[in-house]
């Protein structure tokens, strides 16, 4: 179910792409979609298909910051991170942690990086997925991403485990971190420091879009869910800025 917009910082529904110009590397005013959900939920597979359709008519990049950092370790990219810094990466992979505040600049050059390699530009959609992953990177990145919507993949533990177990969504080949101990732990973090986030981005009038996953949801199902409620967010803002 999605909760009702709210205005402020939300006029870019109403903008037009084609008034947006600018191609700088990393611009914060772009309209973001921030995927949340346990891990084997489905996050990867639906955002790779929002790259394939597009979204609401507009190109998306999808940044999945967990493939990416396990790119960036397997084949660290020139001038990006120091040795030690990589090395610090590789830990947090192999325990499954979160990078907490202090670390916060570390994933935001990352991003950064990212959104110029992709030459992602004003007016196109960036589906933001395992950042942010806590309320103090939700909170960092408020001044710098412009979230206008979450959707939460809502899933069971039970059908996470048959999920990754049959590899559904085509995205766990070869995944060391997908072991069952680890997977627990990844559970209990993802429901005690990232699912709360969601009461965060409700105190922001930001809406927040239910999407229920079984054994064998499907990415595009989600998709094709997650598009028409956007549909009706974006006509419902519309209708409100053209009364006002």
């Amino acid at each position: 179910m999605a909760r009702e917009i709210g205005t402020d910082g939300k006029q870019l529904f109403a903008q037009n792409a084609s008034q947006m110009g600018s191609r700088l590397p990393f611009d914060p005013h772009r309209p973001a979609l921030l995927l949340l959900g346990p891990t084997g939920s489905g996050k990867t597979p639906l955002g790779e298909e929002l790259v394939r359709r597009g979204l609401t008519g507009r190109r998306a990049v999808h940044f999945d910051f967990g493939a990416q950092l396990r790119r960036i370790v397997d084949s660290p990219p020139p001038n990006l991170l120091s040795p030690s810094e990589v090395a610090f990466l590789q830990g947090i992979l192999a325990t499954g942690a979160l990078l907490e505040d202090e670390h916060f600049p570390l994933a935001l050059r990352i991003l950064r990086w990212f959104a110029s390699q992709a030459q992602l530009r004003s007016g196109e959609w960036l589906i933001l997925n395992g950042l942010p992953r806590h309320r103090g990177q939700a909170e960092a990145m408020v001044e710098l991403v412009d979230v206008a919507a979450v959707a939460e993949l809502v899933c069971p533990p039970e059908v996470v485990v048959y999920r990754i177990q049959s590899n559904i969504g085509g995205d766990r080949q070869g995944r060391p971190d997908d072991e069952l101990p680890l997977v627990r732990r990844k559970l209990e973090i993802y429901h005690t420091r990232t699912r709360p986030i969601i009461h965060f981005y409700r105190q922001l009038a930001i809406p927040v879009i239910d999407l229920h996953v079984t054994p064998t949801t499907t990415e595009a199902e989600l998709a094709t869910t997650l598009e028409e409620c956007l549909v009706r967010l974006i006509k419902g803002q519309t209708d409100t800025l053209s009364k006002s």
